[in-house]
């Protein structure tokens, strides 16, 4: 009977030890297994974060190049339009008095601005902002329409 409760106590210990390691050693896998899943979904949602952000960095950047690209091309488009305002001012009509008359304009607003300002500076005693803003505009005008042209411009 001693060798029977040998063998069952020897075999039944094995057999008890040998599922509750194994049992433990399953639920420790299980439990790796279960904070690899959530680590590997929460590495992967960080991910996904970031390649939208850089979707959206990279689509905010090409609208912002289109932008400039559009600025920059009605920017030179104003340009030209001014030259080419600038050219046709200067450019002989071939009537007489017109030609005359637009030939005088530039003159007359630069006169009309040096007296105005000799005339504000002995009432008030000097030119207000505004005034000087103007008057500088006039003869600005006048000055350099006189320079470019001398230049052929």
């Amino acid at each position: 009977m001693s060798a029977l409760m040998s063998f069952l106590g020897g075999s039944a210990f094995r057999a008890v030890w040998g599922e509750t390691t194994a049992y433990l050693s399953k639920s420790q896998d299980h439990k790796y297994e279960v904070e690899r899943t959530d680590q590997q979904a929460k590495h992967d949602a960080e991910a996904h974060a970031r390649n939208l952000a850089a979707i959206k960095l990279q689509s905010d950047l090409g609208v912002k190049v289109i932008e400039v690209q559009r600025d920059s091309a009605l920017s030179q488009t104003e340009m030209d339009a001014w030259a080419d305002a600038v050219k046709a001012t200067s450019r002989p009509s071939g009537i007489a008095w017109i030609d005359g008359w637009n030939q005088s304009i530039r003159p007359a607003v630069a006169t009309v601005a040096v007296v105005a300002m000799l005339v504000e500076i002995a009432l008030v005693g000097s030119l207000t902002d505004w005034h000087k803003e103007v008057f500088s505009a006039a003869l600005g005008i006048y000055l350099a329409d006189r320079s470019l042209a001398k230049r052929g411009k």
